[in-house]
């Protein structure tokens, strides 16, 4: 197992720090939502029922070295040259299995627009045509309350649903209530959103800090296209050789004294 997986934040960290009551209302609920989701994702695994935590990485640099590093010698590290040429940036959305450790899906792209996110979760579920359910812990970025979701959501169910029109009436008016229709547990496909606030309850995000701390932090790009391969590269090698189910410790309970 990895390392055990706190969150370095107190269960509310707005109200523990100025007293305020917390930004999303429902805030308790969802975190025991995800604290369930996470500890049953292993044992629904083996009655067919997936678990995925997604996200996007945006913004990543494809970033030239302008000297060659300085091989580490006895009693000194490599040294990193500090100059750099800009090539662009990347987008990255994954999705991680957490009952597996693996990362499934990896999209590196110029953008993350809803089409984007539609069609990484499409090739996802491409790969898993006989999962009886599909969990996904997502934050509540407008995209992942988006039309083209609640229509794939849809699409999953056996008997046709009216979603009305966007912006004017039904499941589609507004997304309040495309939330309310991902969210629902009598779905094949569930989306089961955190707090405002709290991406750090996505398990995705500690997958982000090791391609951070592993890849992009000391590696030098001549091009986006090299950034994209590298990163997918990593992915690969990840699920060969280090890919392993994170120990979540936290139930939802305060982390203070």
């Amino acid at each position: 197992m990895w390392a055990d997986c706190w969150p370095r934040l107190t269960s509310n960290p707005t109200r523990a720090v100025t007293g305020s009551p917390p930004p999303d209302p429902n805030f308790e609920d969802k975190v025991k939502d995800i604290c369930q989701v996470y500890e049953q994702a292993a044992t629904r695994a083996e009655h067919g029922e997936l678990t995925f935590s997604l996200d996007e990485m945006t913004g990543i640099q494809a970033l030239e070295r302008t000297m060659p590093d300085i091989a580490m010698k006895p009693g000194r590290c490599t040294r990193i040259e500090f100059e750099y040429i800009r090539h662009g940036t990347q987008t990255l959305i994954a999705s991680f299995n957490v009952a597996t450790g693996q990362v499934d899906q990896a999209t590196v792209g110029d953008t993350r627009t809803e089409q984007d996110l539609e069609s990484h979760l499409r090739a996802l579920l491409a790969q898993v045509p006989d999962a009886s359910k599909i969990h996904l812990v997502m934050d509540c970025l407008n995209t992942h309350q988006s039309e083209s979701l609640v229509r794939l959501v849809a699409e999953r169910e056996e008997k046709p649903i009216h979603l009305g029109q966007k912006g004017k009436t039904g499941i589609l008016l507004s997304m309040a209530t495309r939330a309310a229709f991902l969210s629902d547990p009598s779905h094949r496909l569930v989306v089961h959103f955190t707090p405002k606030h709290c991406s750090w309850l996505n398990q995705i995000e500690l997958w982000f800090s090791i391609l951070v701390r592993k890849l992009l932090r000391r590696s030098s790009f001549t091009s986006q296209a090299q950034l994209k391969a590298k990163i997918l590269a990593f992915v690969d090698y990840f699920n060969r050789t280090m890919a392993k189910p994170f120990k979540w410790n936290y139930t939802g309970k305060p982390l203070v004294a």
